[in-house]
């Protein structure tokens, strides 16, 4: 006899459903924690900057604001889709000072067109060669790219002698500090990168067999999918990303130097851990990197806006992305 049968009998009407979260409902919560967190907190910040800051929504700060997220959004960007298929990049740092190095020492000998195309092509050739030591070598990634970006933070000092490379011809600053409509070259082209990556990963089949590679590499495997070159192609992307980064940062101050871009490995995967893509493989999109992007930027923005010392708006961060790894462990223990 069932509780319900008793409850029948002694007061002999049907007894109330009795309800409870099962696990299927507890996962779909703490999925969509891990998914939409960053779109509440997003939404949440822009709604209390507006109202703490009368210039916040102007459309110069904002302007400003996507302007300066152009290094660390293209990286995460490119990054975003090497860590969902498995891999991992410390060396984009690196690669975007060697880039700018090369781009700018390239403009004395070869036309401005070229020596840009020079740098972006040098940071897609570290790309690539991350890719082969760490799938085709079988090295560990944060092994293998630590060392490779010590290599090539070397390589961009032996190529300047530690000194400054600076660049006269006023055509060499047109990308970094053009404008159309009063819209930045430099935003224009990293929203526009992060369109084409988000929707390659969202609507093709490459991008599938992203997802596959990081979430389950052997089955991938065994479905026909080349993990080894799906990697390799996500790690020459990133190194693509970094290099055009390094090229844009270069233009923008007619100048290439080898000891920039020390912060923009730790920055950009804090943007993308915070945007919900796991550190583990397998999960996450584009979009929501975007907002990881924004999100951090947001913080710094408010905080000169508000006047906020910045000693504290590093504790701050540094909470967020904490709250962020720790949600997708939780989400990944409860799957």
């Amino acid at each position: 006899m069932t509780a319900t049968d008793t409850l029948v009998r002694e007061t002999g009407e049907p007894a109330a459903p009795v309800t409870t979260r099962t696990g299927m409902q507890r996962l779909v919560t703490s999925l969509s924690l891990r998914n939409f967190g960053i779109v509440y907190g997003f939404v949440a910040l822009i709604i209390f900057l507006s109202i703490a800051s009368p210039v916040f929504f102007s459309a110069q700060n904002i302007g400003n604001l996507l302007f300066q997220s152009t290094a660390i959004g293209l990286i995460a960007v490119a990054g975003t889709l090497l860590l969902i298929s498995g891999g991992f990049d410390l060396s984009v740092g690196a690669t975007f000072a060697l880039a700018g190095v090369v781009a700018a020492q390239c403009a004395a000998t070869l036309p401005i067109p070229l020596a840009l195309g020079a740098g972006v092509l040098v940071g897609a050739f570290v790309g690539l060669l991350n890719g082969l030591v760490t799938t085709f070598g079988r090295i560990n990634p944060l092994v293998a790219t630590l060392a490779s970006s010590i290599v090539i933070g070397g390589v961009a000092f032996a190529l300047t002698g530690g000194y400054l490379v600076s660049v006269a011809d006023p055509a060499f600053q047109a990308l970094g500090r053009g404008e159309v409509g009063g819209i930045r070259f430099q935003t224009i082209i990293w929203l526009s990168f992060a369109l084409i990556c988000g929707l390659v990963l969202a609507f093709t089949t490459f991008g599938r067999h992203i997802y596959a590679s990081g979430g389950n590499p052997d089955a991938a495997r065994l479905s026909g999918i080349k993990v080894g070159l799906v990697r390799t192609v996500t790690y020459t992307l990133s190194g693509f990303a970094a290099g055009l980064a390094g090229v844009l940062a270069a233009s923008q101050v007619s100048t290439g130097q080898a000891d920039t871009g020390a912060t923009l490995a730790l920055s950009a995967i804090a943007a993308i851990v915070v945007g919900g893509t796991s550190i583990w493989g397998g999960e996450g999109a584009v979009w929501r990197t975007v907002l990881g992007v924004l999100l951090l930027a947001l913080i710094g923005n408010g905080f000169n806006l508000l006047q906020v010392p910045p000693t504290y708006q590093d504790i701050l961060k540094g909470l967020i992305i904490l709250g962020a790894v720790a949600v997708d462990a939780w989400t990944r223990r409860r799957t």
